[in-house]
């Protein structure tokens, strides 16, 4: 292979003989120059053209992305959870004023309140100034947390008071229960009131201590109020007699039975029957000697009956 070389410098034309290894030699150290001169200049134009990012550092930028995308996606699926939870709790708490709307109602109804005055079927009245809120200012769903919160501690409030406020209807109800009213028997008449009158066996004027019931015999006795027996036999002058125990001072007699159906220490309710009506004792026939007691004084029975709306 032969290269000629033209140049002023060196007057006539120049002819190399490129044959054999010192060719090849020659020509690979031209090609290797001009691959060197090839790559310093791309990459020169590279850095001063182009972005200046490396692959390493292009593969970082990807997983920080990456990993912020993530962030968004856990951000997003708390806010779903605390939403969910939101809407739970507010849900609850609706039930829990159903529950003490429907309570106060109820008690209203037991305590006889007007309704102006505590009506549940109503939204409470608000009012006071306003004051605007600074600007940019927002509501974050721990400050939503916060004042569920505060609310669930005023329906607690609530719910203790209007506890405390049944309770107290409850224990006047009780009261009613063991405050002596009504009729003790269900037939029969009032043959002799409480008072002065005159001994059907001596015809001497004497007082009578309590009330008495004509009727036939075996006629059922029923207590007037609950409480627990604290007598229970024969009696001089009663006969068989029952005598019930209802606190707050009061009791009541039961004379003249032909036979007790409790004994001492059982507790009776309000109209059940404990004996059955007999002539035992100063009787002329059959019939109930009634009498209540406050303080173990013996008192006119014909108001605890009138009390009563049987």
């Amino acid at each position: 292979m032969n290269v000629v070389i033209f140049g002023r410098g060196y007057g006539k034309p120049r002819h190399l003989n490129l044959a054999g290894a010192s060719a090849w030699l020659s020509a690979a150290v031209v090609t290797g120059v001009i691959v060197g001169i090839g790559f310093t200049a791309g990459s020169w134009y590279s850095r001063s053209t182009g972005s200046g990012v490396s692959a390493d550092e292009l593969a970082d930028l990807t997983g920080e992305i990456q990993a912020q995308r993530e962030s968004i996606d856990s951000i997003r699926r708390g806010n779903e959870d605390t939403l969910d939870a939101l809407s739970i709790s507010i849900a609850r708490m609706n039930a829990r004023m159903i529950r003490l709307d429907a309570l106060g109602r109820r008690l209203t109804h037991m305590a006889n309140i007007d309704d102006g005055e505590f009506d549940f079927d109503l939204d409470p009245a608000l009012g006071g100034p306003e004051e605007p809120m600074a600007s940019g200012s927002g509501v974050a769903i721990p400050d939503v947390l916060e004042a569920m919160q505060a609310l669930g501690a005023q329906l607690d409030n609530r719910e203790a008071q209007l506890g405390v406020l049944e309770g107290v209807l409850m224990n006047q109800n009780l009261i009613d229960r063991v405050y002596p009213q009504g009729r003790p028997v269900r037939s029969g008449w009032i043959s002799s009131y409480y008072g002065k009158r005159m001994d059907p066996f001596t015809g001497k004027a004497a007082n009578h201590t309590g009330i008495d019931f004509a009727g036939r015999k075996g006629a059922e006795i029923n207590a007037v109020a609950d409480g627990v027996v604290t007598w229970s036999a024969a009696r001089y002058g009663y006969g068989i007699m029952i005598e019930i125990n209802h606190g707050n001072g009061y009791a009541t007699r039961y004379a003249h039975n032909s036979e007790n159906l409790v004994s001492v220490g059982d507790e009776v309710k309000k109209g059940q029957v404990v004996a059955l009506m007999g002539e035992t004792g100063r009787a002329t026939g059959p019939n109930l000697h009634f009498e209540v007691l406050h303080n173990n004084s013996r008192v006119n029975p014909v108001k605890f009956i009138r009390d009563s709306s049987k």
